[in-house]
């Protein structure tokens, strides 16, 4: 799909013109300043009202891309913006298509397909009118710090050919007050980036991947500013075609740590670097971790050797 940039749009294989892609920097007065939170999301009705609120105060605009959800995704964002009196900033979509799994079944499509990982982002982020995007998923939640750094970056970076990478820290949740936050892995990956033709995406062998040019610039933000939600009773992995593939590639370090952990502490395990938290009585396990925890914890938290840091 490099080059793809250039043209006009996509269309895909299957004949779906209403799927079709348009890039937005083609359309007809281009593309104003800000930043827009894209999400693609499905069944995250029990995370989006964490995720939400501190993304809407952070950013231009959000915009949450429905794919297939049945537990009632789309209403939950769309109450979750008004009563934080955001609504204004969210955008809904749905998109219907069946989109292949990580792994093998991702590697069997045709990027121009509308179930390929490449197509569907693309086909998210073409609804993007601002000059600056950050890719987000429906369980990765702000802390104090990271809503602050985030509206920050959010009014500067318009202008900019910058990619921004930002850390997040697994949180495990047993339920509202019980919860384990792994430390133990350096997890930062990219998820600012310009919209321009020189950051579109395409088919890497188990996911999609984001192409960036050889000129431009890259800021990594600090630790403890983005939990990512993983829920013991549910299946965290579902959106893996075989999650037993982990541990035979070296592009899957961060997945392998987290299968390692989920199964852990289903087992009663408690690995090196995992933290047990518990809420004070009254408050929310996530609200605890992201305002108070993490805020106060001391730096550098206990993470492994930064010089083979995933991202």
């Amino acid at each position: 799909m490099i080059g793809y940039g250039q043209g006009e749009g996509i269309t895909n294989l299957e004949g779906h013109t209403d799927y079709d892609i348009t890039w937005p920097w083609r359309r007809p007065g281009g593309l104003r300043r800000g930043a827009t939170a894209v999400l693609r999301v499905k069944n995250e009705s029990p995370s989006l009202p964490f995720v939400l609120p501190p993304l809407l105060r952070a950013c231009d605009a959000v915009l949450v891309v429905d794919n297939g959800s049945t537990d009632g995704t789309s209403d939950v964002a769309r109450a979750t913006a008004e009563r934080a009196g955001l609504a204004h900033k969210l955008t809904l979509k749905d998109y219907p298509f069946d989109v292949a799994r990580a792994g093998a079944e991702h590697l069997a499509q045709h990027e121009r397909s509308v179930h390929s990982l490449a197509y569907f982002y693309n086909w998210c982020f073409s609804h993007v009118t601002t000059r600056y995007t950050w890719k987000w998923d429906g369980d990765m939640v702000l802390s104090t710090e990271g809503e602050v750094s985030m509206a920050d970056l959010s009014w500067q970076v318009g202008m900019q050919d910058a990619v921004i990478r930002v850390p997040r820290h697994g949180l495990y949740l047993e339920n509202d007050r019980r919860a384990w936050l792994d430390l133990g892995l350096r997890n930062i990956e990219e998820w600012g980036f310009p919209m321009s033709p020189d950051f579109i995406y395409t088919k890497a062998p188990e996911w999609e991947i984001r192409t960036t040019p050889d000129r431009f610039e890259m800021f990594a933000l600090p630790q403890g500013l983005c939990v990512e939600l993983k829920y013991l009773d549910g299946d965290e992995f579902a959106h893996w075609t075989d999650p037993e593939s982990f541990a035979t590639s070296l592009r899957n370090r961060r997945k392998r740590r987290e299968w390692h952990v989920f199964n852990s502490l289903k087992e009663g395990i408690v690995l090196d670097g995992v933290v047990e938290l518990t809420a004070p009585e009254g408050q929310h396990i996530v609200d605890y971790v992201t305002h108070d925890w993490l805020p106060r914890a001391p730096r550098p938290f206990a993470v492994d050797d930064p010089a083979h840091a995933v991202g």
